[in-house]
């Protein structure tokens, strides 16, 4: 997918382990600007978010990053979701202010679903909640339709709006 004039001086590319403190600090910040706080079931309480790099070195799973000016602003990812064999889950997509409007959520979740084709599955899932409505909208335009219930075991109990793009 080819760079837009608003992408022009912004890098995306894979996420680093250098990158991990970083991209760990977009998430705590952009959760509490949404209210999306540790006590409840959002990606903000995964224990694993100071290690995001190590969650997706498996070949079946991938996340980018959006830098400008040697400062990480955003990302999102892909990786397999657990107890669904064939589906995979678009995985936290957050981006600081400074990012959005910019068409970056939309270019990870394209390079995100041709990642998951490229890789065999049959399907992308999604969790998210209803006070983001800007990523519901994006998501709906992509192809996903919301389900009545949560599938797999994603541990974000709190998450209400579940959604699936089948290929």
């Amino acid at each position: 997918m080819e760079q837009s004039e608003h992408q022009k001086g912004f890098t995306l590319r894979p996420l680093e382990p250098a990158d991990n403190a970083a991209i760990a600090a977009v998430i705590r910040k952009v959760s509490t600007e949404y209210g999306l706080t540790e006590d409840k079931g959002y990606s903000v309480a995964d224990p694993a978010l100071d290690s995001l790099s190590e969650c997706y070195q498996a070949d079946n799973a991938a996340y980018w990053v959006v830098e400008h000016k040697g400062k990480i602003l955003g990302g999102g990812g892909i990786a397999p979701l657990e107890g669904e064999a064939s589906l995979c889950e678009l995985q936290k997509m957050y981006f600081r202010p400074e990012l959005r409007g910019k068409g970056f959520a939309r270019r990870i979740a394209a390079m995100a679903m041709k990642f998951a084709r490229e890789k065999g599955y049959t399907g992308c899932y999604l969790e998210t909640t209803a006070c983001l409505k800007e990523a519901i909208h994006l998501y709906e335009s992509l192809g996903f339709k919301h389900l009545d219930k949560p599938l797999g075991k994603t541990g974000h109990g709190d998450c209400e709006v579940v959604m699936l793009k089948t290929f």
